[in-house]
Protein backbone atom coordinates (compact mmCIF):
# COMPACT_ATOMS: atom_id res chain seq x y z
CA UNK A 1 0.00 0.00 0.00
CA UNK A 2 0.91 3.48 -0.46
CA UNK A 3 0.67 5.36 2.69
CA UNK A 4 1.15 9.32 3.75
CA UNK A 5 1.57 10.31 7.24
CA UNK A 6 0.36 13.96 7.34
CA UNK A 7 2.55 15.56 10.18
CA UNK A 8 1.60 18.50 12.30
CA UNK A 9 2.85 21.81 11.66
CA UNK A 10 4.75 22.35 14.64
CA UNK A 11 8.39 20.45 14.42
CA UNK A 12 9.93 18.80 11.63
CA UNK A 13 10.37 14.61 11.23
CA UNK A 14 12.74 13.49 12.33
CA UNK A 15 12.84 15.01 15.74
CA UNK A 16 16.25 16.99 15.05
CA UNK A 17 14.32 19.39 17.30
CA UNK A 18 12.35 16.97 19.61
CA UNK A 19 8.61 17.12 19.98
CA UNK A 20 6.53 13.34 21.34
CA UNK A 21 4.03 13.40 17.54
CA UNK A 22 7.80 13.39 15.67
CA UNK A 23 9.57 11.03 18.04
CA UNK A 24 6.55 8.46 18.08
CA UNK A 25 6.90 8.91 13.92
CA UNK A 26 10.12 8.34 14.25
CA UNK A 27 9.65 5.02 16.36
CA UNK A 28 7.18 3.56 13.83
CA UNK A 29 8.30 4.45 10.50
CA UNK A 30 10.73 1.34 9.83
CA UNK A 31 7.98 -0.78 11.07
CA UNK A 32 5.72 0.63 8.27
CA UNK A 33 8.35 1.09 5.99
CA UNK A 34 9.03 -2.48 5.83
CA UNK A 35 5.68 -3.37 4.95
CA UNK A 36 4.58 -0.45 2.77
CA UNK A 37 5.72 2.70 0.62
CA UNK A 38 5.53 4.99 3.30
CA UNK A 39 5.67 9.04 2.85
CA UNK A 40 6.45 11.39 5.55
CA UNK A 41 4.74 15.06 4.65
CA UNK A 42 5.84 16.99 7.34
CA UNK A 43 7.14 20.61 7.78
CA UNK A 44 10.91 22.33 6.59
CA UNK A 45 13.72 23.08 8.37
CA UNK A 46 17.18 24.56 7.76
CA UNK A 47 18.56 21.25 8.95
CA UNK A 48 16.88 18.74 6.58
CA UNK A 49 16.43 18.94 3.00
CA UNK A 50 12.79 19.62 1.06
CA UNK A 51 12.73 16.42 -0.15
CA UNK A 52 14.79 12.89 0.70
CA UNK A 53 14.95 9.02 0.82
CA UNK A 54 15.70 7.73 4.29
CA UNK A 55 15.56 4.70 6.01
CA UNK A 56 13.22 2.88 3.31
CA UNK A 57 10.66 6.18 3.61
CA UNK A 58 9.97 9.13 1.54
CA UNK A 59 10.00 12.83 3.50
CA UNK A 60 8.24 15.73 1.77
CA UNK A 61 8.33 18.89 3.38
CA UNK A 62 6.91 21.89 2.78
CA UNK A 63 7.04 25.50 4.58
CA UNK A 64 4.89 26.30 7.90
CA UNK A 65 5.94 29.39 9.03
CA UNK A 66 2.42 31.16 7.59
CA UNK A 67 0.25 28.79 9.70
CA UNK A 68 -1.43 25.81 10.12
CA UNK A 69 -3.96 26.59 7.26
CA UNK A 70 -1.11 27.30 5.08
CA UNK A 71 0.59 24.77 5.65
CA UNK A 72 -2.32 21.95 5.29
CA UNK A 73 -3.10 23.67 1.98
CA UNK A 74 0.49 22.93 0.73
CA UNK A 75 0.66 19.57 1.95
CA UNK A 76 -2.76 18.60 0.35
CA UNK A 77 -1.55 20.28 -2.66
CA UNK A 78 1.57 17.90 -2.63
CA UNK A 79 -0.85 15.09 -2.13
CA UNK A 80 -3.26 15.70 -4.74
CA UNK A 81 -0.23 15.09 -7.50
CA UNK A 82 -0.55 11.20 -6.33
CA UNK A 83 -2.50 8.58 -5.69
CA UNK A 84 -2.92 7.19 -2.13
CA UNK A 85 -3.93 3.61 -0.44
CA UNK A 86 -4.15 5.59 3.35
CA UNK A 87 -3.52 8.91 4.78
CA UNK A 88 -2.77 9.06 8.42
CA UNK A 89 -3.48 13.04 9.44
CA UNK A 90 -1.53 13.63 13.18
CA UNK A 91 -3.31 15.79 15.46
CA UNK A 92 -5.16 17.78 13.30
CA UNK A 93 -8.89 16.99 12.59
CA UNK A 94 -9.12 20.86 11.12
CA UNK A 95 -7.01 19.28 7.89
CA UNK A 96 -9.33 16.28 7.37
CA UNK A 97 -11.61 17.80 5.13
CA UNK A 98 -9.20 19.14 2.85
CA UNK A 99 -6.54 15.93 2.96
CA UNK A 100 -10.14 14.02 2.01
CA UNK A 101 -10.22 16.03 -0.87
CA UNK A 102 -6.69 16.06 -1.96
CA UNK A 103 -6.80 12.33 -2.01
CA UNK A 104 -10.05 11.02 -2.76
CA UNK A 105 -10.88 7.55 -2.39
CA UNK A 106 -7.60 6.78 0.48
CA UNK A 107 -8.56 5.54 4.08
CA UNK A 108 -8.01 8.02 6.53
CA UNK A 109 -7.32 7.80 9.65
CA UNK A 110 -6.82 10.84 12.82
CA UNK A 111 -3.45 10.19 15.39
CA UNK A 112 -4.54 11.94 18.10
CA UNK A 113 -1.88 13.24 20.76
CA UNK A 114 -3.61 16.15 22.31
CA UNK A 115 -7.27 16.94 23.06
CA UNK A 116 -7.64 18.02 19.88
CA UNK A 117 -11.74 17.75 19.09
CA UNK A 118 -12.59 19.51 22.46
CA UNK A 119 -14.64 23.02 21.05
CA UNK A 120 -11.86 25.21 22.22
CA UNK A 121 -9.95 23.72 19.33
CA UNK A 122 -11.73 22.77 16.75
CA UNK A 123 -15.70 23.88 15.96
CA UNK A 124 -17.91 20.96 17.10
CA UNK A 125 -19.37 21.03 13.32
CA UNK A 126 -15.54 21.09 11.69
CA UNK A 127 -15.58 18.54 14.19
CA UNK A 128 -18.10 16.06 13.24
CA UNK A 129 -17.74 16.28 9.36
CA UNK A 130 -13.72 15.59 9.85
CA UNK A 131 -15.39 12.39 12.16
CA UNK A 132 -17.73 11.36 9.41
CA UNK A 133 -14.71 11.11 7.21
CA UNK A 134 -12.45 9.25 8.69
CA UNK A 135 -12.08 5.28 8.96
CA UNK A 136 -10.52 5.35 12.30
CA UNK A 137 -9.34 7.20 15.03
CA UNK A 138 -6.28 6.50 17.22
CA UNK A 139 -5.15 8.48 20.64
CA UNK A 140 -2.50 8.00 22.90
CA UNK A 141 -4.68 7.72 25.89
CA UNK A 142 -7.63 6.52 27.17
CA UNK A 143 -7.99 9.85 29.04
CA UNK A 144 -7.82 11.76 25.48
CA UNK A 145 -10.38 8.68 24.09
CA UNK A 146 -12.47 9.47 27.38
CA UNK A 147 -12.55 13.35 26.22
CA UNK A 148 -13.62 13.34 22.84
CA UNK A 149 -16.46 10.14 23.01
CA UNK A 150 -17.87 12.50 25.55
CA UNK A 151 -18.38 15.13 22.89
CA UNK A 152 -19.10 13.12 20.36
CA UNK A 153 -20.16 9.75 21.46
CA UNK A 154 -22.03 9.02 17.94
CA UNK A 155 -18.63 8.13 16.68
CA UNK A 156 -17.31 6.33 19.65
CA UNK A 157 -16.68 3.00 17.62
CA UNK A 158 -14.35 4.54 15.39
CA UNK A 159 -11.70 5.57 18.51
CA UNK A 160 -9.17 2.96 19.65
CA UNK A 161 -6.58 3.62 21.95
CA UNK A 162 -2.90 3.15 21.43
CA UNK A 163 -0.05 3.70 23.60
CA UNK A 164 3.49 5.24 21.93
CA UNK A 165 6.52 3.75 22.79
CA UNK A 166 10.51 4.07 23.23
CA UNK A 167 13.80 2.56 21.96
CA UNK A 168 14.78 0.04 24.44
CA UNK A 169 17.87 0.15 23.16
CA UNK A 170 18.77 4.01 23.73
CA UNK A 171 16.79 4.62 26.06
CA UNK A 172 17.94 1.13 28.87
CA UNK A 173 18.74 1.15 33.01
CA UNK A 174 22.35 1.81 34.23
CA UNK A 175 25.23 4.64 33.30
CA UNK A 176 26.51 4.58 30.03
CA UNK A 177 30.39 7.18 28.80
CA UNK A 178 27.98 9.91 28.00
CA UNK A 179 25.99 9.85 31.26
CA UNK A 180 29.32 9.44 33.73
CA UNK A 181 30.98 12.47 31.48
CA UNK A 182 28.02 14.21 32.40
CA UNK A 183 27.81 13.62 35.88
CA UNK A 184 31.70 14.95 35.77
CA UNK A 185 30.41 18.56 33.76
CA UNK A 186 27.44 19.26 35.76
CA UNK A 187 29.68 19.29 38.91
CA UNK A 188 27.44 16.37 40.81
CA UNK A 189 30.14 13.65 41.52
CA UNK A 190 28.03 10.57 43.15
CA UNK A 191 25.02 12.59 44.48
CA UNK A 192 21.79 11.25 43.86
CA UNK A 193 19.62 12.55 40.87
CA UNK A 194 16.16 13.57 40.49
CA UNK A 195 15.51 14.20 36.72
CA UNK A 196 12.86 16.32 35.59
CA UNK A 197 12.72 16.86 31.34
CA UNK A 198 10.34 18.96 30.10
CA UNK A 199 9.57 22.50 28.44
CA UNK A 200 9.62 25.05 31.22
CA UNK A 201 6.12 26.63 31.11
CA UNK A 202 3.52 26.66 33.51
CA UNK A 203 1.23 23.89 32.68
CA UNK A 204 4.54 21.53 33.75
CA UNK A 205 5.28 22.67 36.88
CA UNK A 206 8.53 22.99 37.32
CA UNK A 207 8.02 25.89 39.51
CA UNK A 208 6.39 23.37 41.65
CA UNK A 209 9.28 21.05 41.65
CA UNK A 210 11.82 23.81 43.05
CA UNK A 211 9.76 24.58 45.70
CA UNK A 212 9.27 21.04 46.43
CA UNK A 213 13.29 20.62 46.43
CA UNK A 214 13.74 23.30 48.80
CA UNK A 215 11.49 21.08 51.16
CA UNK A 216 13.60 18.12 50.07
CA UNK A 217 17.31 19.40 50.92
CA UNK A 218 16.12 20.14 54.76
CA UNK A 219 16.70 16.81 55.04
CA UNK A 220 18.72 15.37 51.49
CA UNK A 221 21.01 18.16 50.99
CA UNK A 222 23.08 16.11 48.88
CA UNK A 223 20.00 15.18 46.76
CA UNK A 224 20.52 17.07 43.12
CA UNK A 225 17.43 18.44 40.95
CA UNK A 226 18.88 18.24 37.23
CA UNK A 227 15.83 19.85 35.10
CA UNK A 228 16.16 19.54 30.97
CA UNK A 229 14.47 21.63 28.46
CA UNK A 230 13.75 24.70 27.51
CA UNK A 231 10.31 27.10 26.90
CA UNK A 232 10.44 25.88 23.37
CA UNK A 233 11.91 22.69 21.25
CA UNK A 234 15.07 23.89 19.82
CA UNK A 235 15.19 27.42 21.75
CA UNK A 236 16.72 28.76 24.88
CA UNK A 237 15.12 32.12 25.08
CA UNK A 238 13.39 33.41 28.20
CA UNK A 239 10.24 34.51 28.73
CA UNK A 240 8.89 35.89 31.61
CA UNK A 241 8.28 32.32 33.25
CA UNK A 242 11.23 31.18 32.07
CA UNK A 243 12.86 34.31 33.74
CA UNK A 244 11.30 32.99 36.94
CA UNK A 245 12.01 29.84 37.61
CA UNK A 246 15.93 30.47 36.26
CA UNK A 247 15.85 32.94 39.52
CA UNK A 248 14.16 30.31 41.65
CA UNK A 249 16.52 27.98 40.77
CA UNK A 250 19.65 29.96 41.30
CA UNK A 251 18.10 31.28 45.11
CA UNK A 252 18.37 26.94 45.47
CA UNK A 253 22.08 26.92 44.73
CA UNK A 254 23.74 23.75 44.48
CA UNK A 255 20.94 21.61 44.66
CA UNK A 256 19.85 22.36 41.12
CA UNK A 257 20.99 22.33 37.93
CA UNK A 258 19.32 24.09 35.16
CA UNK A 259 20.54 22.28 31.78
CA UNK A 260 18.13 24.06 28.86
CA UNK A 261 17.34 22.38 25.67
CA UNK A 262 19.37 19.19 24.88
CA UNK A 263 18.49 17.36 21.47
CA UNK A 264 16.51 14.53 21.63
CA UNK A 265 19.23 12.60 20.22
CA UNK A 266 20.98 13.06 23.50
CA UNK A 267 18.58 13.25 26.37
CA UNK A 268 18.86 9.79 26.54
CA UNK A 269 22.43 10.21 28.59
CA UNK A 270 20.77 12.43 31.32
CA UNK A 271 17.93 9.45 31.93
CA UNK A 272 20.98 7.13 32.77
CA UNK A 273 22.52 9.32 35.16
CA UNK A 274 19.21 9.68 36.99
CA UNK A 275 18.21 8.00 40.08
CA UNK A 276 14.56 9.06 40.25
CA UNK A 277 12.44 10.82 37.79
CA UNK A 278 9.54 13.57 38.73
CA UNK A 279 6.83 14.87 35.98
CA UNK A 280 5.44 17.43 37.81
CA UNK A 281 2.26 18.04 34.96
CA UNK A 282 -0.16 20.78 36.21
CA UNK A 283 -2.59 20.80 33.47
CA UNK A 284 -4.14 17.89 31.97
CA UNK A 285 -1.92 16.10 30.28
CA UNK A 286 -2.27 13.63 27.61
CA UNK A 287 -0.05 11.12 28.39
CA UNK A 288 3.77 12.61 28.56
CA UNK A 289 6.14 10.08 27.01
CA UNK A 290 9.12 11.16 29.29
CA UNK A 291 6.82 8.29 31.38
CA UNK A 292 8.15 5.90 28.45
CA UNK A 293 11.53 7.03 28.72
CA UNK A 294 12.10 7.32 32.22
CA UNK A 295 10.18 3.53 32.49
CA UNK A 296 12.97 2.02 30.14
CA UNK A 297 15.67 3.56 31.68
CA UNK A 298 15.01 1.59 35.08
CA UNK A 299 13.85 4.81 37.27
CA UNK A 300 11.58 5.07 39.79
CA UNK A 301 8.96 7.78 38.81
CA UNK A 302 7.18 10.39 40.60
CA UNK A 303 4.22 12.01 38.80
CA UNK A 304 0.61 13.31 38.64
CA UNK A 305 -2.46 11.81 38.33
CA UNK A 306 -3.28 14.41 35.65
CA UNK A 307 -5.09 13.25 32.51
CA UNK A 308 -3.39 10.21 31.02
CA UNK A 309 -0.11 9.97 32.99
CA UNK A 310 -1.02 7.72 35.39
CA UNK A 311 -2.53 4.66 32.74
CA UNK A 312 0.84 3.70 31.89
CA UNK A 313 2.95 3.39 35.30
CA UNK A 314 1.37 0.99 38.33
CA UNK A 315 0.93 3.19 41.55
CA UNK A 316 2.76 2.06 45.05
CA UNK A 317 4.74 -0.88 42.00
CA UNK A 318 6.72 1.08 39.88
CA UNK A 319 5.54 4.65 40.83
CA UNK A 320 3.95 7.64 43.40
CA UNK A 321 1.77 9.20 42.26
CA UNK A 322 1.66 13.19 43.74
CA UNK A 323 -2.09 14.08 44.94
CA UNK A 324 -3.01 17.20 45.29
CA UNK A 325 -0.90 17.93 42.01
CA UNK A 326 -0.33 21.43 42.88
CA UNK A 327 1.12 21.31 46.59
CA UNK A 328 5.09 21.42 46.45
CA UNK A 329 4.97 18.93 50.30
CA UNK A 330 3.45 16.41 48.33
CA UNK A 331 6.03 16.08 45.82
CA UNK A 332 9.00 16.68 48.48
CA UNK A 333 7.29 13.62 50.50
CA UNK A 334 7.37 11.53 47.49
CA UNK A 335 10.88 12.49 46.77
CA UNK A 336 11.71 11.93 49.57
CA UNK A 337 10.10 8.25 50.44
CA UNK A 338 12.35 7.31 47.49
CA UNK A 339 15.68 9.06 48.62
CA UNK A 340 15.12 7.10 51.92
CA UNK A 341 14.65 3.14 50.63
CA UNK A 342 17.44 2.58 47.72
CA UNK A 343 15.97 -0.91 47.75
CA UNK A 344 12.58 0.96 46.76
CA UNK A 345 14.07 2.84 44.34
CA UNK A 346 15.38 -0.15 42.94
CA UNK A 347 11.99 -2.66 42.72
CA UNK A 348 10.23 0.38 41.41
CA UNK A 349 12.90 0.51 38.68
CA UNK A 350 12.97 -2.67 38.09
CA UNK A 351 9.12 -3.15 37.22
CA UNK A 352 9.37 -0.42 35.25
CA UNK A 353 11.81 -1.71 33.01
CA UNK A 354 9.97 -5.07 32.70
CA UNK A 355 6.31 -3.04 31.99
CA UNK A 356 8.49 -1.31 28.77
CA UNK A 357 10.07 -4.20 27.84
CA UNK A 358 6.58 -6.13 27.86
CA UNK A 359 4.44 -3.11 26.74
CA UNK A 360 6.13 -0.30 25.07
CA UNK A 361 8.90 -0.91 22.86
CA UNK A 362 7.71 0.54 19.44
CA UNK A 363 7.24 -2.96 16.81
CA UNK A 364 4.41 -3.31 19.49
CA UNK A 365 2.80 0.12 18.64
CA UNK A 366 3.55 0.05 14.88
CA UNK A 367 1.86 -3.41 15.25
CA UNK A 368 -1.35 -2.10 16.31
CA UNK A 369 -0.97 0.64 14.10
CA UNK A 370 -0.77 -1.18 11.28
CA UNK A 371 -4.00 -3.11 12.17
CA UNK A 372 -5.60 0.42 12.18
CA UNK A 373 -3.95 1.41 8.85
CA UNK A 374 -4.46 -2.13 7.15
CA UNK A 375 -8.01 -2.48 8.06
Amino acid sequence: MRIALVCTEKLPVPPVRGGAIQTYIDGVLPFLAARHAVTVVGRSDPALPPEEEAGGARFVRVEAGDGPEAYAGRAAAFLARERWDVVEVFNRPAFVERIARAAPGARLVLSLHNAMLAPDRVSPGRARRALALLDGVVTISDFIRRTAVEHFPEFAGKFRTIYSGVDLDRFRPGPGPASEALRAELGIGERPVVLSVGRLSPKKGIHVLLEAMELVAGTHPEAVLVQVGSRWYGRDDHDDYVKAVVRQAARLGDCVRMVGYVPYREVDAYFRLADIFVCASQWEEPLARVHYEAMACGLPIVTTDRGGNAEVVAEGRSALLVRPHDRPEAFAAAICTLLDDPALRRRMGEENRRMAEARFGWARVATELLAVLEG
